[in-house]
């Protein structure tokens, strides 16, 4: 059984933490181990944007850890073209993260809902490190492997890989 290293960048909870470990265990059959947080690096901060670029944050990983990590952040990510993103992921690497900034519907202006970021917080977890298990963007709008430019997007999809996903998984 493979290890994954789930950790927290920043200030996230416990129930996040557990959620995450859980979905990602049962999704991928993967031993996940919640290992101490650690605060982002100050050099993958752009100020002029507000925003953290996801890459320098993945590369530091890279760096500073020999396992497959899977990071989770409350800050604002982007990638370079892209105005936001939800999270970014080595593909067949070791490294991924993903935030929970924009998954969260009071960033919307919506009312709080629980349930509703915790799904999406689950689907962009099982996307991400998906790609760090070889899994590439998927057609079918309704897999978790699917792109998501928008906040509609990650609420269409499902939790899990569709079939074509899953068989590229055994």
């Amino acid at each position: 059984m493979e290890i994954l290293k789930l950790l927290p960048l920043g200030n996230i909870s416990k129930e996040i933490l557990e959620l995450v470990a859980n979905v990602l265990k049962e999704t991928y059959n993967l031993k996940v181990e919640t290992i101490t947080s650690i605060a982002i690096p100050e050099k993958s901060y752009n100020p002029s944007r507000g925003q953290y670029l996801a890459e320098k944050i993945l590369d530091f990983l890279k760096k500073k850890f020999s396992l497959k990590i899977f990071a989770i952040t409350n800050v604002d990510l982007y990638a370079k073209g892209l105005n936001f993103i939800f999270g970014q992921a080595e593909l067949g690497g070791q490294v991924a993260i993903i935030s929970t900034h924009r998954l969260n519907p009071e960033f919307y202006s919506l009312s709080p809902n629980r349930k509703l970021f915790f799904e999406r917080i689950e689907k962009e977890a099982v996307h991400e490190v998906g790609h760090v298990l070889g899994l590439s963007h998927c057609n079918n709008k309704n897999c978790v492997m699917c792109f998501s430019n928008s906040i509609l997007e990650v609420d269409r999809k499902l939790k899990k890989p569709c079939k074509k996903c899953r068989l590229k998984l055994t």
